[in-house]
C-alpha cells in the first residue's frame, strides 16, 4: 500500500517521535532521491512496515492487526474467492459466535473494494488493516501443497499430449511445463529456502529445497518432464538450451507477494542428465543489523570500532554457506553514506547494494579478483570489497590497498580467526604487513534459530551436564564460571531468548548448567514441523593489538594465537554458540552440528 507523501508526514508529526527539523530532512531526502517519504521512513529504520500501517491504521480509525497466515482456517478462506482476494488484497482471518467476519485489508480506504467485498460477503464486517507484507503471506494460505498442484499441472501436460521435445510448450509462459518451474520457484520462496536443487535420478526427477542450511526433499516428479523443465529455466537465464556436456552459470528475476528476487543458476552435467542448482537471493531485503545477525558484547564493540577506522584490513572467515556475504552486505550497507565511494569485486554479485559500485568476477573476459582490483584502485575508492582472497596476488593488492588508505574487506576460507593469520603467511604475504594492516579477523557458522512457539526448556542432571562439559572442552570450574558469566553479559547486552517465555537465571551457582532449550521433534505450524525457523550467526571475533601484532612478526602458530586471544577475552566460536543455546536461541546439538571440535 502506497501512503501519500503528505499523509505520511502528517503520521510522522502525530506520532511526536520527530521534529520539524527530521521532517523538514526527509521531505529533502524525498525530493532528491525521487522516492515516495513512506519508503525513505522505512529504508532509514525510522518506522517499521508495522509501525507505520499502525499510524496509518489509527488515523483512519481501522485498528491494525497482526496476521499469521498459518492459522487462518480454511473454511475461512472457501468464504472469499482466490481472484477477489487477491485483486482486492482483503482476507478473511476470523468469524465469531455471531457470524460477524473479521476482514483484513491493506487498504482499507479502497471504497470500490470495500462495494464488492460487502455485495460477496453481507455487510456484516468488521475491518482491519494490515501490512502488504503480511497480508501477501496470508494470501499465500489459498495454496495447496507443491505435491498437489504440480501433480494438477503435469496431468494437463499430458491431457494436451506435450511432450519434452515441444518447443512452444516450453516457451510458453502458460504451457504447463512454465507453470511448473512458477511453482517450484513460489513454494521454495514461500519455505524460506536459500537453494533449490533439481536433480534427476534414473526414475524421476527429484525436487529439494536448503532450508535453514537443511536439505529436505520437497517433490519427485516424472523422469518425462526432466529435459523440458531444464530447458524451460536455460531458456529464462539465458543458458545454451543444446549445450548438456559442460557446466553453465546464469540468472534471472522473478516477483513473488510483491517483492523481487534473483535467482543464480548453475547447472552440471550427471550420470542421469543435469543437475541444476537455483541460489534464491531477496533483492528487496534491507540488511540486518549486527545485533540481529547475532553480534553481542565484546565481539559487537570491537567491530564497530573495527569498520570506522580510515584504513585497514578487515578479515570475515568460515566454510562456504557460513554467512559471510551476509555479513559483509550488512557492514557495507552500514558504511554506505553519500560522502563515501565503495567498490566491490565479487564472484558472484549477491546483494545489490545501492549507492555502491559492484563488479562481478569473469575469467573469460580478463575479469579476475587480481585484475579487478588493480582496476577498483584507480577508482578514487574509500571502501573495497573483494569477494575472496583466493591467491598470493589478490592477498598482496588487498594489503597494499590497506596501507595507502582503504578500508579493504574480504573473505578466507578457514576454519576459525587465529588461522586465518598464518594462512597469509602460506600465501606469501610478509608477517610485518599483516601485522600491520589486519584491524580484525571473524570467523563465523550458521546455525538454526529455535521456533519461538514449540521450543522447550529441560532440567540437566548430572549426566548430561557431564556430556556438555566434554563436547565443549570446558573446565569444570574455571570454564563453567566463564560461561555463566557471559550468559549474563548477554542477557545485559541484548541477547534475548529467541520465545517471548519468561526469562531465566542460567543456574543456582557459578559452577552449574541447570536448563537448557530444546526443539520439538514435532514442531508445529509456525516452524513447518521443523522445531526451527531462520538461522543466526556464532561468531569469534579477534582484534589486533600489539601482543597479536608481535605474535605475528614471531610467526607463532595459529594454536598460540588463540590461546593468547582467549586469555585477553576472545569468545570462541563453540563457546558463543553455548552461550546462544543457553539464551534459548538455539540448540547445543546445532553449534556441535556447525563447529569444529576443539
Amino acid at each position: 500500500m502506497k501512503i501519500p507523501d503528505n499523509l505520511v508526514q502528517k503520521l510522522l508529526e502525530n506520532s511526536a517521535k520527530f521534529s520539524s527539523t527530521q521532517i523538514r530532512e526527509l521531505r529533502e531526502k524525498e525530493e532528491s532521491q525521487k522516492k515516495p517519504l513512506q519508503d525513505i521512513v522505512i529504508d532509514e529504520k525510522l518506522l517499521t512496515e508495522k509501525e507505520l500501517t499502525r499510524l496509518y491504521g489509527d488515523e483512519i480509525n481501522v485498528p491494525f492487526v497482526e496476521l499469521n497466515g498459518t492459522q487462518i482456517k480454511k473454511e475461512y478462506l472457501s468464504l472469499l474467492p482466490e481472484r477477489i482476494a487477491k485483486q482486492y488484497k482483503a482476507i478473511i482471518f476470523d468469524i465469531d459466535e455471531n457470524k460477524n467476519i473479521s476482514l483484513a485489508m491493506e487498504n482499507p480506504d479502497d471504497v470500490q473494494a470495500l462495494t464488492i467485498l460487502r455485495k460477496q460477503l453481507g455487510n456484516n464486517l468488521n475491518i482491519f488493516i494490515t501490512t502488504s507484507s503480511l497480508l501477501q503471506s496470508a494470501l499465500d494460505q489459498y495454496r495447496e501443497n507443491i505435491g498437489s498442484e504440480l501433480t494438477k499441472v503435469i496431468q494437463t501436460q499430458r491431457e494436451n499430449e506435450e511432450t519434452e521435445e515441444d518447443e512452444g510448450a516450453i516457451v510458453a509462459e502458460d504451457s504447463p511445463i512454465a507453470q511448473s518451474v512458477n511453482l517450484i520457484i513460489e513454494y521454495a520462496i514461500q519455505s524460506g529456502a536459500s537453494d533449490i536443487h533439481i536433480e534427476p535420478r534414473e526414475n524421476y526427477l527429484l525436487i529439494r529445497y536448503r532450508i535453514d542450511g537443511i536439505l529436505r526433499e520437497a517433490n519427485k516428479l516424472p523422469k518425462k518432464i526432466v529435459n523440458s523443465l531444464v530447458s524451460r529455466i536455460k531458456i529464462m537465464s539465458n543458458l545454451k538450451i543444446d549445450e548438456h556436456r559442460a557446466p553453465q552459470d546464469g540468472r534471472f528475476k522473478v516477483e513473488v507477494g510483491g517483492q523481487t528476487y534473483a535467482l543464480r543458476v548453475s547447472t552440471l552435467p550427471i550420470l542421469d542428465g543435469e543437475k541444476m542448482v537455483l541460489r534464491i537471493l531477496n533483492e528487496s531485503s534491507k540488511s540486518a543489523d549486527f545485533n540481529e545477525l547475532g553480534f553481542w558484547g565484546k565481539a559487537l564493540d570491537e567491530l564497530n570500532t573495527a569498520i570506522i577506522q580510515p584504513h585497514g584490513m578487515v578479515l570475515v572467515t568460515g566454510p562456504t554457506g557460513s554467512g559471510k556475504s551476509t555479513t559483509l552486505f550488512s557492514v557495507l550497507s552500514k558504511l554506505n553514506t553519500p560522502d563515501i565511494n565503495i567498490a566491490t569485486i565479487e564472484d558472484p554479485v549477491e546483494y545489490n547494494i545501492v549507492g555502491a559500485n559492484q563488479t562481478q568476477v569473469n575469467p573469460a573476459a580478463g575479469m579476475t579478483f587480481s585484475n579487478g582490483l588493480r582496476a577498483l584502485l584507480r577508482q578514487d575508492p574509500n571502501v573495497i570489497m573483494v569477494g575472496e582472497v583466493r591467491d598470493k596476488e589478490t592477498a598482496d593488492l588487498a594489503i597494499q590497498a590497506a596501507l595507502t588508505g582503504h578500508l579493504v574487506f574480504s573473505t578466507l576460507h578457514t576454519n576459525d580467526a587465529a588461522t586465518c593469520l598464518p594462512r597469509l603467511l602460506d600465501m606469501g604475504v610478509e608477517p610485518f604487513l599483516i601485522a600491520s594492516t589486519i584491524r580484525i579477523v571473524i570467523a563465523q557458522r550458521l546455525v538454526r534459530k529455535l521456533c519461538p512457539n514449540c521450543s522447550f526448556e529441560i532440567k540437566v542432571d548430572d549426566a548430561i551436564e557431564k556430556q556438555i562439559i566434554k563436547d565443549f572442552n570446558l573446565d569444570q570450574k574455571k570454564d563453567l564460571i566463564l560461561v555463566n558469566e557471559l550468559e549474563k553479559e548477554a542477557a545485559q547486552n541484548g541477547i534475548n531468548p529467541s520465545n517471548n517465555k519468561a526469562d531465566k537465571e542460567l543456574s543456582s551457582t557459578p559452577q552449574e548448567i541447570k536448563r537448557i532449550w530444546q526443539a520439538n521433534k514435532d514442531g508445529c505450524d509456525i516452524c513447518n514441523h521443523s522445531g526451527y525457523k531462520g538461522r543466526i550467526g556464532i561468531y569469534e571475533v579477534l582484534p589486533n593489538n600489539e601482543n597479536l601484532q608481535h605474535m605475528i612478526l614471531e610467526n607463532k602458530s595459529s594454536e598460540e594465537i588463540e590461546q593468547n586471544a582467549t586469555e585477553e577475552g576472545m569468545v570462541k566460536i563453540r563457546i558463543d554458540g553455548l552461550i546462544k543455546s543457553l539464551r534459548g536461541q538455539t540448540t547445543i546439538e546445532e553449534v556441535l552440528r556447525v563447529t569444529v571440535a576443539d
